[in-house]
């Protein structure tokens, strides 16, 4: 059987991230069903509802919104029952609990979760950071680090570092090479929370030769090595083991599910420092 495909539009007054994280994990839900995202990021107009309306009434499907500007959300609603098309304000229902939790109405402001606030400055200040501190570079300043995330070739340590900075963690990674040694300092330092990466060799193995395939190289190297490599993920389990660094495997977790993980472990990291 194929798949099939349906329209997703996704009506947003602010940047869509809201809308497209949460489309996106609903039609995870269904195998074999494949939507075909229309995004419509900052719509605080009229005019720029009508473009988003032509574009509905050409490819009706399931529409999502988030706009806080009751006479935009009760025209595009209007539109959607003319076109047939089932809509949802996909916040209305967490307004809804806010309210009768909290006994006060909210304010209309769009974008407002993006505002210039201190906890912005943090992830800029986060990213800068993690982006000077990629595989291995500038290791004098480490224990200004949130998190050190250590791992052999391919196991997803710099888009899991840059993820963790765009959450407001300062995060350098250090790569694990045979005959290499730590840089001063690492293994001794204090204040950032210690991840070992892993990853199965089999998994490794196929990141590099994809990886060696795409820079139209082709020789053959301890790199690839399938013996070679499973040395290396025992060399770096040694390691973790032996400083109680939490292991974290990567074989079947997307970068998401790699970073949650470790932002538990960084609460609990937290703790300590504040128990003592």
């Amino acid at each position: 059987m194929g798949r099939s495909f349906f329209h997703l539009h996704l009506v947003s007054d602010s940047t869509g991230e809201t809308l497209i994280t949460v489309a996106r994990a609903a039609t995870a839900q269904y195998e074999g069903v494949s939507a075909i995202e229309h995004v419509y990021p900052l719509v605080r107009s009229p005019q720029q509802l009508d473009r988003v309306i032509a574009e509905i009434e050409a490819a009706p499907g399931i529409v999502l919104y988030t706009l806080v500007e009751s006479e935009l959300s009760e025209r595009l609603e209007a539109a959607c029952r003319d076109t047939g098309s089932p809509c949802l304000a996909v916040l209305s229902p967490v307004h809804s609990l806010f309210k009768a939790y909290l006994g006060a109405d909210s304010t209309a402001r769009p974008g407002a979760q993006h505002m210039l606030n201190a906890d912005y400055f943090k992830r800029i200040d986060a990213m800068n950071f993690t982006l000077m501190h990629d595989d291995g570079q500038l290791p004098d300043d480490i224990e200004e680090a949130d998190v050190l995330l250590f791992g052999v070739s391919r196991t997803s340590k710099t888009p899991t570092a840059i993820y963790l900075a765009n959450r407001g963690l300062k995060t350098a990674n250090i790569p694990l090479v045979p005959g290499i040694p730590l840089p001063p300092h690492v293994e001794t330092a204090k204040k950032p929370l210690m991840i070992g990466l892993i990853a199965s060799p089999e998994r490794i193995v196929q990141i590099r030769e994809n990886r060696i395939l795409s820079l139209h190289a082709s020789e053959k190297t301890d790199y690839t090595d399938r013996a070679a490599v499973a040395e290396e993920i025992a060399f770096s389990k040694r390691l973790f083991t032996r400083n109680r660094w939490p292991m974290i495997d990567v074989t079947r977790r997307s970068i998401e599910e790699t970073a949650a993980a470790i932002i538990d472990h960084y609460r609990a990291h937290k703790m300590k420092f504040i128990a003592t």
